[in-house]
């Protein structure tokens, strides 16, 4: 029998969100698996509908220094954070913004 997993389904969306956000910051999964200390294709899938552990999300909010708590609920990335510059400013013309439902 499977067990259940660590996180709810919000959970772990609010963490896919930030993977997502991550990735565009660190110019590919290959350099985001590499500060997280998992493989790339690990976090690819992930990032799909994988399932995302609990060390997934703890490693992810340390790398980005918040909270476990805030990661969970969808605080990070705040809504209309540039990936690139990190600006909360959407002028940024050479980025894709997080939208507060956190679709890109």
């Amino acid at each position: 029998m499977k067990a259940a997993p660590d996180l709810t389904v919000a959970e772990q969306q609010c963490v896919r969100v930030a993977l997502r956000f991550l990735r565009v910051r660190f110019r590919g999964w290959t350099s985001l698996s590499q500060a997280l200390r998992v493989k790339d294709t690990t976090l690819s899938k992930i990032a799909g509908r994988g399932t995302v552990t609990a060390s997934i999300a703890i490693r992810t909010a340390r790398l980005v220094r918040v909270g476990i708590d805030e990661l969970l609920v969808g605080k990070y990335p705040p809504p209309g954070s540039c990936p690139l510059c990190g600006d909360g400013d959407t002028g940024c013309q050479e980025a894709t913004v997080v939208h507060a439902n956190g679709s890109a």
